[in-house]
């Protein structure tokens, strides 16, 4: 029993880790953090790096506190709950820094329903350099619109 527990924790804050990430695009990075996101729509620089790249230390702050808590008291559930937020982050590494925007030159040529409408959501989401009138703050769930063979 445990262990389906275990497991109905880490899938559940997966997929709750997706509204978060919507959540956290639209009103912190799109809002009052915008001067961090910002170099992420229009570049202003030379480095690899991006000053948007800080968000990721957050849920990685996060997902480190929980395991702590499953490992030094009776918090068992940090466990799945730190492994959710783990798997979603990297989830998120893969489809957004290395599939979309190609920071690693890897899955360069994904191309089934599934990519192109994330890829399409994504693509509209970066025609507005501007912290304003955005859409598509997901990531892996993204409006059956850009699924669509003519968008």
């Amino acid at each position: 029993m445990k262990v389906a527990l275990w497991i109905l924790i880490f899938l559940a804050t997966f997929c709750f880790m997706e509204f978060m990430a919507w959540f956290t695009h639209k009103y912190v990075m799109h809002g009052f953090l915008w001067s961090l996101h910002k170099d992420h729509h229009k570049k202003d620089h030379d480095s690899w790096f991006e000053r948007n790249d800080a968000f990721f230390i957050f849920y990685a702050v996060v997902s480190m506190t929980l395991f702590y808590l499953g490992s030094y008291t009776s918090f068992w559930y940090g466990w799945p709950l730190g492994f959710g937020i783990l798997a979603y982050g990297i989830a998120y590494f893969m489809v957004h820094d290395i599939f979309i925007h190609q920071r690693f030159k890897i899955f360069r040529n994904a191309n089934n329903w599934y990519a192109r409408g994330v890829r399409r959501a994504h693509k509209m989401h970066h025609k507005h350099l501007g912290k304003q009138d955005g859409e598509c703050f997901g990531m892996l769930l993204v409006p059956f619109k850009y699924f669509k063979k003519k968008y």
